[in-house]
């Protein structure tokens, strides 16, 4: 009777064991139906233009502030705020009418210095020809001399008087050194002005200077670019406006200051760039796009790659068609792409796009595409949304 029972047992652990092995065999074994397609590209070296972007600092070639030299009331104003003037132009005057006392003062008594020196010498010539008929003694006539010399001194003291009251009065007229925009006029007709008030600003834009930090490093590969090219390399550089838009005019690198900041271990580049519509302004900002031409890199796609920890990694393609993770430096990123430093060399093989799907050691069906084919990433659309 215990075989008997014993028996559906037995019938039921073949079952559950057949089952099983049939189970673990189903796991280990892919169907190649399950095998996806994704996109592929071989890596290559190549030329490319490095663009990096900095934040400017627009100044005027010319930008000066304009003082009041004299004290007096402000008594025209003949220009506006924002308009351009001419080298010379007249743009404010202040009261003369006590300059112009000064003058007629100093006037006189250069006059009357004058009047005494002719008499001063008519006494020197008189006592000369006294003392040559030995009437009074060579005292006198050095006496008459040393008067003379006085008189010659206060006639130099007035005209230095003169001098100096004629420049009062001619401060009075303030004219523009230089052709420009105008900017604030804070004090208006009738205001008492002081000596070495700021009455206004004036700044030349019909070109400007563009001034930006570049870190060490980027310096040195300017540097470096520039020698390798016998001091021809490209130092055209563009602008991009606080709207986003693009400058029309395009500048160039004229200098560089002579060390760097130890604050921010930069150093500053000055462009001069044209303007003559006029539409940059003193103390405006954008963003200078500075381009390096660099050879024999390697580019991975921004899509190809994805972080752990920090670390940026891409898919490898082995040549059993398996993908592999692989860590990679980049020396810097572009808009879409990344320059490789370490890690990467030409001929690798990686999974384009869709990394997002894959794990470690999948294997897969390689659709070989590059980066200037046109149908690439839209099959890559396409196999994403069929694998959906």
């Amino acid at each position: 009777m215990n075989k008997f029972l014993n028996y559906p047992l037995f019938l039921l652990a073949v079952c559950l064991g057949g089952c099983t092995v049939s189970s673990k065999e189903s796991e280990t074994e892919q169907p190649v139906s399950t095998v996806r397609e994704f996109p592929v590209m071989r890596l290559t070296a190549q030329q490319t233009d490095l663009h990096r972007e900095y934040v400017g600092d627009i100044q005027a070639i010319q930008n000066v502030d304009i003082y009041a030299r004299v004290k007096g009331y402000l008594e025209q104003v003949y220009v506006d705020e924002g308009r351009y003037v001419s080298k010379g132009q007249t743009l404010f005057r202040i009261n003369n009418e006590e300059y112009e006392a000064e003058v007629a003062s100093a006037k006189a008594n250069l006059q009357s210095a004058i009047a005494e020196a002719k008499a001063a010498q008519l006494e020197v010539n008189r006592v000369k020809l006294l003392v040559d008929k030995n009437v009074v003694s060579k005292t006198e006539l050095e006496v008459a001399q040393a008067r003379y010399a006085a008189v010659e001194a206060k006639i130099m003291e007035s005209r230095s008087a003169l001098a100096n009251a004629s420049i009062r009065l001619a401060n009075t007229t303030i004219k523009a050194p230089f052709s420009g925009i105008i900017n604030r006029l804070p004090y208006k007709v009738g205001s008492l002005i002081d000596e070495g008030t700021l009455l206004t600003s004036l700044s030349d834009i019909n070109t400007v200077y563009v001034y930006f930090d570049v870190s060490e490093k980027e310096y040195l590969e300017y540097v470096k670019a520039n020698r390798l090219n016998k001091g021809n390399h490209n130092k055209e550089v563009e602008l991009m406006l606080a709207d986003g838009s693009h400058f029309a005019n395009k500048g160039n690198i004229e200098t560089m200051e002579g060390e760097f900041d130890e604050g921010t271990g930069s150093i500053a580049f000055r462009a001069r760039f044209p303007n003559p519509t006029r539409i940059l302004k003193h103390g405006s900002s954008g963003k200078v796009r500075l381009t390096n031409t660099i050879e024999d890199v390697v580019l991975v796609p921004q899509k190809a790659v994805f972080e752990i920890q920090d670390k940026n990694y891409v898919y490898i393609v082995d040549k059993n068609k398996q993908v592999k993770m692989k860590n990679f430096l980049p020396r810097t990123r572009t808009a879409d792409f990344y320059v490789v430093e370490s890690g990467l060399e030409p001929g690798d093989e990686i999974v384009y796009e869709g990394i997002q799907s894959l794990k470690d050691g999948a294997k897969i069906l390689p659709k070989y595409v590059s980066l200037d084919s046109k149908e690439g990433p839209a099959e890559s659309e396409r196999l994403a949304t069929s694998r959906e």
